[in-house]
């Protein structure tokens, strides 16, 4: 009785390491993963300015490219979504002066003008060409008999695959580098800050034991490798030895002191700024903090002793007011929130907040004033689902069924909420005019949202009776 010989069955071995390479490179390609966005007038106004002069220098529109800032406590920056570079929570806490993250901007914004993430996607096709090549080899030695043979062209196609790939990643890195040093040069914005940054992320990789003689498997190059290849050129442009506006230094020092202490610990941002720190920055960092650890009383203390320095200034007096409405008090927020939106011409932010406000009074002659201020937030910022959803709350209360279905369809639609914006939008098409320019945002939104829910669960499709469409 002869015992029939193993059959090797390379179908589950070359399924694994397909599956291993096309995630790897998968986690390359795909955009961090959804994270809170943190979203303040005076941090939007202060990027925006520190921004357009290279956005101009790298022939970019400043209207057309936005910097986001993410609630998150690493440092790191990154380009997704076109002209749009999210920048981390983190990031700005590290950095000690704007000049720092300035050369931030520029580095990313080299990935926008060169259209990496686009040729991310080509990278990857090559990469996945080599895999593709060598799953077909491996499989067809693994199908003769020689299954260790078979496993290590795949291994190795696996391994020259996720290579050639680190390497176009590096390739793009070193080319947003010397971009970014040539947009801080035409904008006359001293390198030094760059050239600080990566000495900063340098001890990170010494603390992390990183070795410094080789990046082959990395998708950046080593710090020190661009510190040296940057050091040259930064020394030698004119703008070396251009400061800072002071200025706009100061507005930096505003927005990191407050970012500090709305995302720390009070305890934290006490021992940053103890209470002996009387400077503009400290008192600003402590009002927050004392806010986010519910002690209003003192809060509202350090908010009113930055009014009293600085009465005319909008973010001051949105602080306050905003301390006075969670506190609340809604009706004591309105004389703050109304000068803050007087002050900052109707900044959309500032004006949902006071919209939010007036609603919260619970008194109905507010309506009117809430209806006006939210229209013109949502017509100069359509990307706030807190103003949508306060603006559908008045419609609501105002009886206006059609527009309170298509602001909250709007709402919906931003906080990702797929069938709750496709059941809204639907309802606000049945309700207004067919071709309006309001039907038409709601039809928008129900493709959208259609799309959105068809890739979620491709098999499990809404009827439209689920969804509400009697």
């Amino acid at each position: 009785m002869s015992i029939p010989a193993p059959r090797l069955s390379f179908g589950p071995v070359v399924l694994r390491l397909s599956i291993f390479l096309l995630f790897s490179l998968g986690l390359a390609l795909r955009p961090v993963a959804a994270q809170t966005v943190l979203r303040d007038a005076e941090t939007e106004a202060l990027l925006a300015d520190m921004s357009r002069p290279l956005i101009e220098a790298a022939g970019l529109q400043p209207e057309n490219v936005e910097i986001v800032l993410l609630s998150d406590g690493s440092i790191n920056a990154f380009v997704a979504g076109g002209q749009r570079v999210f920048m981390h929570s983190g990031l700005i806490l590290a950095a000690d002066n704007a000049n720092e993250v300035q050369g931030v901007i520029a580095h990313e914004l080299g990935h926008v003008e060169g259209g990496h993430i686009i040729r991310l996607g080509e990278g990857a096709q090559e990469a996945t060409g080599i895999s593709l090549l060598s799953l077909l080899v491996g499989a067809a030695a693994i199908a003769m008999g020689a299954g260790d043979a078979g496993i290590g062209i795949l291994s190795a196609g696996s391994r020259a695959a996720i290579g050639r790939f680190l390497s176009y990643s590096r390739v793009q890195e070193s080319s947003a580098d010397l971009a970014g040093a040539r947009y801080l040069s035409q904008a006359g914005i001293s390198g030094r800050g760059s050239l600080a940054f990566f000495r900063r992320l340098q001890n990170q990789e010494y603390r992390l034991a990183i070795p410094q003689d080789d990046s082959y498997d990395r998708t950046h190059p080593l710090s020190g490798e661009r510190i040296s290849i940057l050091r040259e050129l930064y020394e030698a442009d004119p703008g070396w030895d251009t400061p800072t506006d002071p200025e706009l230094e100061a507005r930096f020092q505003r927005v990191r002191a407050k970012l500090f202490g709305y995302v720390q610990d009070y305890q934290q941002t006490l021992v940053e700024f103890p209470e002996s720190n009387v400077s503009v920055p400290a008192r600003y960092a402590r009002a927050y903090a004392w806010h986010r650890a519910a002690y209003p009383d003192r809060a509202l203390a350090e908010a009113t002793s930055l009014i009293e320095a600085e009465p005319r200034d909008p973010y001051f007096r949105e602080l306050r007011g905003q301390i006075l409405l969670e506190s609340g008090r809604p009706q004591d927020a309105l004389p703050d929130l109304r000068i803050a939106t007087e002050q900052s011409r109707n900044n959309p932010l500032i004006s949902a907040l006071l919209g939010h406000a007036l609603i919260a009074t619970e008194d109905e002659s507010n309506l009117e004033e809430a209806r006006q201020v939210l229209r013109i937030a949502v017509q100069r910022d359509n990307r706030n689902p807190f103003a949508w959803r306060q603006l559908g709350y008045i419609y609501s209360q105002e009886g206006d069924r059609a527009r309170a279905y298509l602001a909250t369809a709007e709402y919906a639609n931003l906080a990702g909420q797929h069938v709750e914006a496709l059941r809204n939008a639907r309802q606000a098409m049945q309700n207004i005019d067919e071709g309006s320019a309001d039907w038409l945002r709601a039809q928008d939104i129900a493709l959208v949202s259609e799309a959105a829910i068809d890739r979620e669960e491709p098999r499990r499709r809404r009827e439209p009776e689920e969804l509400g469409t009697q």
